[in-house]
């Protein structure tokens, strides 16, 4: 049976995890316990929420470098109000996510109005951002309330004893959302021919602006969940929180088989991507003997050999469509 070459990133990302989760259960047979999967989904939930929308936004051909300082935005924003004010933490979140949204598609308006790149237009809202969480405090504050209790006491107890929480579960209905979005919608099937070119999403009957507003409002809302998911996770919102965090998204989509270029990709990849990464740091705490900074360099090898694999890629469709053209 031949395979699409579309799906070669899709499954090279599945393949490397397994065989990865292999030399590592190898290794440490405790690596199989249900305790380690629920600790590996839970601590990397908040990452693989916002790279759902990350994904939406690199598919679409665009790029967004705000959602680290939005997530950290997020978490201070959260915990400021919660300490000046009543509101129940619910009111809140819906509040923020009213505003992330709304900042995300502000981005998407801007930059396709005035025919901007989404790196520059992005990157001054990621300094927007950061400068809004510092307005609000400079310190990390404290979000102490019986809801988060709640929460954070919340959770499936797994075969085995693992606990699959709240914020994994938040995170595994998010990637099945965005999958579904993405993959089975009208709105994602325009997102594809964006990605493929805008000339060609034109002559789709695609509305770019309207379309590219909807993309980074997506962007906007995942970036806020995320940071109520890493409010709940850490228990408090710092300004100086999630730095980088916009990199590592990328690279978790990229490692997850979506081509950088946009137009090709899968929503699924990005989640084995995420947890790729997670389970390279988890490796390195059981090894115990190796430095977190271990995590960067396989990182970036992993990257790099999914470039090479893009560029492979886009060579052997080219080809395929100078044979069907001769």
């Amino acid at each position: 049976m031949t395979v699409n070459p579309r799906f070669y990133p899709l499954l090279a990302t599945i393949a490397i995890f397994v065989l990865a989760y292999t030399v590592c259960w190898i290794q440490f047979p405790a690596m199989l316990s249900t305790r380690v999967v629920g600790n590996l989904l839970t601590d990397n939930a908040y990452l693989g929420i916002v790279a759902v929308g990350m994904t939406v936004v690199i598919l679409s051909g665009g790029i967004d470098l705000s959602v680290g300082s939005v997530i950290a935005f997020s978490g201070v924003f959260i915990a400021v109000v919660l300490r000046e004010t009543s509101l129940h933490p619910l009111a809140v979140f819906v509040l923020l996510l009213a505003v992330t949204t709304a900042f995300g598609a502000l981005m998407g308006l801007i930059i396709h109005s005035l025919a901007m790149p989404a790196f520059i237009v992005t990157l001054a809202g990621m300094f927007l951002a950061r400068g809004a969480a510092y307005m609000l405090t400079i310190d990390s504050v404290p979000i102490s309330d019986p809801f988060y209790d709640f929460i954070k006491s919340s959770y499936y107890l797994m075969p085995g004893k693992g606990r699959l929480t709240v914020i994994a579960g938040v995170m595994l209905l998010t990637v099945l959302v965005g999958a579904l979005v993405a993959h089975r919608t009208r709105f994602g099937a325009s997102m594809f021919a964006l990605g493929g070119g805008e000339q060609t999403a034109r002559l789709m009957g695609v509305r770019i602006g309207r379309l590219t507003v909807l993309i980074y409002a997506f962007s906007g809302f995942m970036a806020g969940l995320s940071g109520i998911v890493f409010s709940i996770y850490t228990g408090s919102g710092y300004p100086l929180a999630t730095v980088g965090t916009e990199l590592t998204a990328i690279a978790a989509v990229v490692i997850g088989g979506t081509i950088l270029t946009g137009g090709a990709g899968y929503v699924v990849g990005t989640l084995f991507g995420v947890l790729t990464m997670g389970l390279i740091q988890t490796y390195i705490v059981f090894d115990g003997t190796l430095s977190s900074w271990w995590t960067k360099i396989v990182i970036g090898l992993l990257l790099l050999l999914f470039i090479v694999l893009q560029k492979g890629l886009l060579r052997i469709s080219s080809a395929g469509q100078s044979v069907r053209h001769a």
